[in-house]
């Protein structure tokens, strides 16, 4: 069925209702993201708790919803995503472009800091570089787009198990300061800071680090890109949205 007869209205929208339709609208998405990873059915009670509103405006404007295939109703009286969502969220990572969401964040991180910067996925106990911008001030460390990595080495893994949960005292540290840093522990010679990049509802995607030459990157240098690397992290889970980690991993098969 056509995107467009899934949003078409069954009634036709009063002048009234198109003054305030910016409002509901606002509103409207407010339900739509109430739901978190794994739900599949929320109660009204619960909507209005996350969204913040009254049942009786969270009950209207869920009928409204439902009207065009965005929310489904349980007989008691649970909410759920309807396919219009589905669909829309199958539009999304069909047109998504990672290259135009993580290539300007790390180009912005590399040109700060005079390093590269590079943007880690996952998968089981390794790591792999998707994109990486080399940085102005010089020599690349050589880790190339696509490059199959331990996790355990180096600091981009490291945030990502911090990040995963994975226990000990180190753990908890990066848990705390936000960041981890080596030198020359993945590869002689090559330092690095990283942080972890969390999706939507705190989701784990990957990393985003900042390196260069150990001669160049001293701790007190790392200590201070620390906090550029922490915010391209923040800022690349932003602009990823809640795209899903295994999405990102498809385009790497390691």
């Amino acid at each position: 069925m056509p995107l467009s007869e899934l949003l078409t209205p069954i009634e036709p929208i009063s002048i009234q209702q198109r003054r305030t339709q910016v409002h509901a609208v606002t509103r409207a998405l407010s339900i739509l993201t109430a739901f978190n990873s794994g739900e599949v059915f929320l109660t009204l009670t619960e909507l209005a708790r996350r969204t913040g509103m009254h049942k009786p405006t969270v009950l209207r404007l869920a009928r409204t919803l439902a009207a065009s295939r965005f929310l489904a109703r349980r007989e008691d009286g649970a909410w759920r995503l309807g396919p219009a969502a589905g669909l829309i969220g199958s539009f999304y990572q069909a047109q998504f472009d990672l290259d135009f969401a993580i290539e300007p964040i790390l180009r912005e991180l590399s040109t700060l800091t005079g390093e590269s910067a590079s943007f880690y996925v996952y998968e089981g106990n390794l790591r792999s570089c998707l994109t990486r911008c080399d940085g102005p001030a010089g020599i690349p460390d050589h880790v190339r787009s696509g490059e199959v990595l331990p996790l355990h080495k180096g600091a981009p893994g490291w945030v990502i198990l911090a990040a995963l949960g994975q226990p000990g005292p180190m753990y908890e540290k990066i848990r705390r300061t936000g960041f981890h840093y080596t030198c020359g522990e993945r590869a002689p010679g090559v330092s690095s800071v990283a942080a972890a990049v969390r999706g939507k509802h705190g989701a784990v995607l990957g990393a985003v680090s900042t390196s260069g030459p150990v001669k160049r990157l001293t701790e007190a240098r790392l200590l201070s890109h620390a906090p550029a690397t922490i915010d391209a992290a923040r800022r690349l889970g932003i602009s990823l949205g809640a795209m899903p980690a295994t999405a990102l991993r498809a385009a790497w098969h390691p």
